[in-house]
């Protein structure tokens, strides 16, 4: 169990050097770039609205997504329930006949 969390706090301090990283790059990269200020203001802009537009789709295909596991594990559930009832519906019925059997049995 130790194990795993040292694995995890590995794995999570690595991927949080990467993303320090890639923000450090991204801030080098726009400093260091011969634009005037407008153009890499307005680089900066154009890159927060295509952010913001695919966070936005992904947002929308996250929950469409969801939408439809759920509508399918409703299904399934009701399926699942329809099953076992008709299994317990089944045993009670075969209980009902084992018994009735044996008291024919005994008499």
């Amino acid at each position: 169990m130790s194990n795993e969390r040292e694995e995890k706090s590995v794995i999570l301090n690595f991927l949080a050097g990467m993303g320090l990283g890639a923000l450090i790059g991204a801030a080098a990269a726009l400093l260091l770039a011969p634009k005037s200020g407008s153009e890499t203001r307005q680089d900066i802009m154009s890159a927060t609205e295509d952010i913001r537009a695919k966070a936005s789709k992904a947002v929308t295909e996250l929950s469409q997504s969801s939408e439809e596991l759920m509508k399918k594990s409703k299904d399934l559930l009701e399926s699942t329930k329809e099953r076992v009832q008709q299994a317990v519906d089944a045993g009670k019925q075969a209980m009902s006949s084992k018994k009735e059997q044996m008291s024919e049995d005994t008499e």
